[in-house]
């Protein structure tokens, strides 16, 4: 018993450690997306480079969509992949069981 509440304070402590490292440790960095990187090579490799495409809600809306939006849309698409993951991994489980419950009977 002694143990185990020892090895779970130390792996808490060093979860702590491992998500509030970042903090000291990247104080001068620059957070980007892989967008932003994209933009900035091709300007540089090819100042005369035209999209051949453009995102398809912003040609419906007429303009670029706010972060908030865009945000709220990313959140969105997380959620339904989560529930369509968290769902086949719920079938899978109860799969499990209902095998195990006929073999045992």
């Amino acid at each position: 018993m002694k143990s185990s509440r020892f090895l779970v304070t130390v792996l808490l402590i060093l979860a702590l450690f491992i998500a509030f490292m970042p903090l000291f440790t990247l104080r001068d960095a620059e957070f980007g997306g892989s967008d932003d990187r994209g933009n900035t090579l091709i300007e540089t490799t090819d100042p005369g480079y035209e999209p051949w495409a453009s995102p398809v809600l912003e040609v419906i809306l007429g303009g670029e969509l706010p972060g908030e939006v865009e945000s709220l849309l990313f959140c969105v698409q997380t959620g339904i992949g989560v529930g369509i993951f968290a769902f086949f991994m719920g079938r899978f489980v109860e799969r499990k069981k209902w095998m195990k419950e006929e073999q045992t009977e």
